[in-house]
C-alpha cells in the first residue's frame, strides 16, 4: 500500500501541494486527475523520489520512502525522453540497469516485451527511425521492463492510435490482475471510465475529492433515466405530469420510443414505475449514472475559487 499523509511542497511562495492523504491499495488502478497547473505532476515527482516533500511523508507498505524503494518503482513521465542516436534494444538494457537489472535479465526481459508489442524486428534500429507511435511503446517498455511493483504512468495513451491505445489499457489491467499498483495520471476521461478503480482529483493543490469511481458517479447522479416504452408520446408526457422533465426522444419502431428523462424533485427508480406503467408498455427504465467527465467537470467547478 502506498500513503501519502499531509504532504505539501512550496516553490518559493507558491504552494504547489496542499496537506494532502492518499491511500492506494495493492492490485488497485488508482487515476490522478485533474486540471493543469493542479499539483499531479509534483506529487508524482514525490513518489518517484525526483523532489523531496515540504513536509508530509510517503509510506511504502508502512515503511518511510526511500532510495532502495527505486527498483520498486517504473515511471512513464509526460514528457517523453529517449536518446534518438541509440538503438532500441541498446536504450532498453540501458534503462533496465539503472533500476538494477544485471545486463542479462535486462536484455532477456527486453526482448520478451519488443515481442510482445511486436517490435522485435526494430531492435536493432535508431530511436530516433522510429514513429512516434513505436517510440511511444519503446519508452512504455522502459518503465516496465524491470517488473516494478509500482507503475507510475503520466499520459500513457498520448500518441496512440486506437490500436494501441487498447494495447496499452490491456497490458495495465494485466498489471492489476497481477497485484502491481498502477497511478494512471490523464485528461483522458474514457480511459478513467473503463479502467480505474478508483480516482483522487487534485485542484490548486489541494485534494478535492478520494474515492471509488462508482461512488463519485454515484454521488454526482443528476436523477436522469433512459426509457424504452411502446405507446402514444403525448401518454408519455401526460403520466409524467410535472415530476419528471423530458430531455430527448427518439423513435426506434413502430409506436417503439426511447426518451431520456430527469426527475425534478429526486424521484426514484419505483416513482418512475409506477408514473408510466399504467399509461404505457414499459420495455426498459435504466438510471443513467454521469461519466467521470462530467464527475470531473463538477468537481473542478465546484473547487475552484
Amino acid at each position: 500500500m502506498i500513503e501519502v499523509k499531509n504532504v505539501s511542497k512550496f516553490y518559493s511562495q507558491k504552494k504547489a501541494l496542499d496537506e494532502v492523504s492518499l491511500s492506494i491499495e495493492a492490485g488497485r488502478i488508482f487515476g490522478l486527475i485533474g486540471p493543469n497547473g493542479a499539483g499531479k505532476t509534483t506529487l508524482i515527482r514525490i513518489l518517484n523520489q525526483i523532489i523531496e516533500p515540504s513536509s508530509g511523508q510517503v509510506l511504502i507498505g508502512g515503511i518511510p520512502l526511500n532510495p532502495l524503494h527505486v527498483r520498486a518503482f517504473g515511471y512513464l513521465p509526460e514528457e517523453r525522453g529517449l536518446y534518438r542516436e541509440m538503438k532500441v534494444l541498446d536504450h532498453l538494457i540501458f534503462l533496465a540497469s539503472i533500476r538494477g537489472l544485471t545486463h542479462q535479465d535486462a536484455q532477456k526481459s527486453a526482448g520478451h516485451w519488443l515481442e510482445k508489442f511486436e517490435i522485435q524486428p526494430w531492435s536493432k534500429k535508431r530511436i530516433d527511425s522510429l514513429s512516434k507511435g513505436m517510440a511511444q511503446k519503446v519508452q512504455f517498455i522502459g518503465s516496465i521492463l524491470h517488473d516494478p511493483q509500482v507503475v507510475i504512468l503520466d499520459e500513457p495513451l498520448s500518441g496512440f492510435d486506437p490500436l494501441n491505445i487498447q494495447l496499452i489499457l490491456n497490458e495495465i489491467k494485466a498489471m492489476k490482475v497481477a497485484g502491481k499498483t498502477i497511478i494512471f495520471s490523464t485528461h483522458n476521461m474514457n480511459s478513467v471510465d473503463e479502467i480505474c478503480d478508483e480516482v483522487g482529483l487534485i485542484n490548486h493543490g489541494k485534494l478535492v475529492a478520494h474515492d471509488k469511481v462508482s461512488a463519485l458517479k454515484t454521488q454526482h447522479k443528476t436523477g436522469a433515466f433512459k426509457v424504452r416504452y411502446k405507446g402514444n408520446q403525448i401518454a408519455f408526457a401526460n403520466a409524467l405530469w410535472t415530476g419528471f422533465e423530458i430531455v430527448s426522444t427518439e423513435e426506434i419502431g413502430d409506436k417503439c420510443f426511447q426518451s431520456v428523462i430527469r426527475s425534478r424533485q429526486g424521484q426514484s427508480f419505483n416513482d418512475v414505475f409506477s408514473s408510466l406503467s399504467p399509461a404505457l408498455e414499459l420495455q426498459l427504465i435504466e438510471e443513467q449514472l454521469p461519466g467521470m467527465q462530467d464527475v470531473f467537470l463538477k468537481l473542478v467547478t465546484d473547487s475552484t475559487p
